[in-house]
């Protein structure tokens, strides 16, 4: 089992604007782990800058949820993701938060380990905001990595329902559509998760489960 290793990637980003505290939504990363680590793989967590990770305040449950604490306690001091988080996994996951709309996009290292991870066949996982990940992730051709596959991620609809819109760097939905995706959406704030061969994402925090299910079928196939 130690050889089928799967890498989850997530933000380091703390703010949307000075009164508004950003990072990791919670239940998209710790829903995900917990699926994978149940499968018996071996999980790497990174994140763009590596230590402490930040959890978006609004996605921290008022009562502890015990089965998250050994996936909270990965984020305490992750490593910084680098090109070697390029070979040895089956796949790669992104989990969302609005923080990853600021440090997914441009990060060049991010870019790279996911072309790579699309060149080998591996299976690429996102749920909500981590398809910003995706938007600047091509083939070595140039060719955008979600270009004509059936993707979902936070809906433009979602984020003006939230008042964020005027303070992200971008529309995701649009985004993606703009690079060629056919974005899938299911009713705004509903679990929607779609799977196109090994690329794999989830519409909202809602869609945690169902992504990670997805996934995971997807990985058992490798």
């Amino acid at each position: 089992m130690s050889n089928k290793r799967v890498l989850m990637v997530v933000t380091n980003h703390t703010k949307i604007t000075d009164d508004h505290k950003t990072g990791l939504w919670l239940e998209e990363y710790a829903v995900p782990y917990n699926a994978f680590k149940e499968q018996g793989y071996d999980v790497k967590v990174t994140s763009i800058q590596g230590g402490e990770v930040p959890l978006d305040p609004n996605s921290i449950p008022e009562e502890e949820v015990a089965e998250w604490a050994e996936a909270k306690e990965q984020l305490k001091d992750t490593a910084k993701l680098s090109k070697e988080d390029a070979e040895g996994f089956y796949g790669i996951f992104l989990p969302g938060g609005h923080g990853t709309m600021f440090d997914f996009p441009d990060s060049e290292t991010l870019q790279y380990v996911l072309q790579k991870h699309a060149e080998q066949g591996n299976v690429i996982g996102s749920v909500c905001h981590g398809p910003s990940g995706l938007v600047n992730a091509t083939y070595e051709d140039g060719t955008p990595i979600v270009k004509g596959k059936k993707i979902a991620g936070f809906t433009d609809s979602e984020e003006i329902g939230m008042g964020l819109d005027v303070h992200m760097p971008f529309m995701l939905e649009t985004e993606l559509r703009n690079k060629g995706a056919n974005f899938s959406k299911g009713e705004d704030w509903t679990a929607h998760a779609v799977r196109d061969g090994n690329l794999v994402t989830g519409q909202n925090p809602m869609s945690s489960e169902s992504a990670a299910e997805k996934m995971v079928e997807a990985l058992n196939e490798k």
